[in-house]
């Protein structure tokens, strides 16, 4: 095998158990998000909703994910967060 050849594979290796822990993080906060929706707690709710944007944002430009993936993720947290927030506040 060509040393280039094993280097590349090295490098490979490391990037994807790199992506997949951010993969893994993001789809833990995700579910945080939406637990704490739905047990009520509005506030938790919007301060896990900031941390998951966030790391939505940084895996979209490092392109981890496709960047329209994470604004449909994004989006469809906000929608859930704000919607009941609305829905309490009325």
């Amino acid at each position: 095998m060509i040393s280039s050849q094993e280097k590349r594979h090295r490098q490979s290796l490391k990037r994807h158990a790199r992506n997949k822990s951010v993969k893994s993080r993001i789809k833990t906060e995700m579910k945080k998000v939406k637990a704490a929706v739905e047990s009520g707690n509005l506030a938790a709710a919007a301060s896990q909703l900031r941390l998951a944007m966030s790391l939505l944002h940084k895996a979209a430009r490092k392109r981890i994910l496709h960047p329209n993936t994470a604004a449909r993720r994004i989006s469809k947290l906000a929608r859930l967060v704000h919607k009941n927030m609305a829905a309490s506040a009325s």
